[in-house]
């Protein structure tokens, strides 16, 4: 057994310590210039009961630095029962680009939920680029100008940096999973090997999405930015990852750790979908921590405290990486409660899907 447990932390801290050096040593070339005359663009937002967020959205859409005349924002009410499309439209009041509010009442072909506001947001779209965001993210002044220079003819998607922020301690958690999460998928997608994108941040082209033949054609998921992706590749067109700052948009926070759990449960539900060996290096990755007790068990306390020093000090060069690359400053105090975070959330994601119970999203059940 002491063998077994010396040679898997071996391996976990050899492919920890890898992966960060990957990210670290990677050198990812600037985006071109934009070519002129430049294009027109399309940023497609889908919305449900999103009064108390919208308004953030839409002001930061506001204050782009791409020339709003070259702009038209689409913005879907998914059958909201509070004030979202009042508070949408005054906030776009005076707004020097196209705006416009569709109230969503049809189903197109197989699409349900956010997959089918984007459906129809797409059909009414103008423009040959599809920027899609959501209602709780506020994206950066140089949106447009950070994501459209690598919308190449072969390339179908383009995803950038996204990261939770807000004011409390479990806020700043969720931003330091979600910022070293993507820099674990961007070490895999520098080599060349797609993991997914990312719909509160991508830009699709209207080649691409249109060669799927759209949301209504695809198989419905609750992730449906995966399964587009998935499409898009399936259909011959690469795709680009963009770690930059200029690429970040910052999330309004999940409230509460039942929440959390909810969108982790929506999320697995893409995680499932992968291939089977990104799917074989998570569970590799995810029994670091029960092998931790067995490793308490066989060899003391002592040991287990400094297997888990070394991966938390791992874990901050990473972090460390990933803040630095997206212009933030690194949280370093957060570290060890960032242990019991991952703990906590991954005991509770494994109870929650082992129940025969229904999540919720949007106000809608999943099962």
């Amino acid at each position: 057994m002491e063998g077994f447990l010396t040679g898997y932390f071996t391996l976990w801290f050899l492919v920890l310590a890898t992966s960060t050096l990957l990210f670290w040593v990677r050198r990812r070339p600037a985006p071109a210039p934009l070519a002129a005359p430049l294009p027109p663009v399309s940023i497609l937002i889908a919305a449900r009961n999103e009064e108390a967020a919208i308004a953030r959205c839409l002001a930061a859409i506001r204050q782009l630095s791409y020339p709003p005349e070259l702009v038209e924002v689409l913005l879907g009410d998914d059958a909201s029962t509070d004030q979202t499309r009042a508070v949408a439209e005054q906030a776009m009041q005076g707004y020097k680009g196209r705006f416009r509010c569709l109230t969503i009442t049809e189903t197109l072909g197989s699409a349900r939920g956010k997959a089918n506001v984007l459906a129809h947001l797409a059909r009414v779209a103008t423009s040959e680029f599809f920027f899609i965001t959501d209602a709780d993210i506020a994206v950066p002044a140089g949106w447009i100008q950070a994501l459209l220079p690598f919308a190449r003819p072969e390339v179908g998607t383009v995803t950038g940096l996204t990261v939770v922020h807000g004011p409390r301690l479990f806020d700043r958690l969720q931003g330091l999973d979600w910022l070293q999460s993507l820099g674990l998928v961007q070490v895999v997608s520098d080599l060349g090997r797609p993991v997914t994108a990312m719909g509160n941040n991508m830009l699709v082209t209207r080649a691409a999405y249109e060669a799927t033949g759209g949301y209504e054609q695809l198989p419905f998921s609750v992730t449906e930015d995966f399964e587009l992706f998935r499409a898009v590749l399936a259909r011959g067109f690469t795709f680009r990852n963009v770690y930059r700052p200029e690429a970040l948009a910052f999330s309004l926070p999940i409230g509460t750790p039942r929440r959390l759990l909810h969108q982790r449960r929506r999320w697995l539900r893409g995680v499932e979908a992968l291939p089977w060996w990104l799917q074989s290096g998570l569970i590799f990755y995810a029994m670091f921590y029960p092998l931790l007790l067995v490793l308490a068990w066989v060899a003391g306390p002592l040991a287990a405290l400094s297997v888990l020093g070394i991966k938390i000090a791992l874990q901050g060069l990473l972090a460390y990486g990933c803040y630095r690359r997206a212009g933030l400053r690194m949280p370093w105090h957060l570290l060890p409660a960032f242990e019991l975070y991952t703990v906590a959330l991954t005991l509770g994601l494994a109870v929650f899907r082992l129940l025969p119970v229904s999540f919720d999203w949007k106000g809608r059940l999943y099962q």
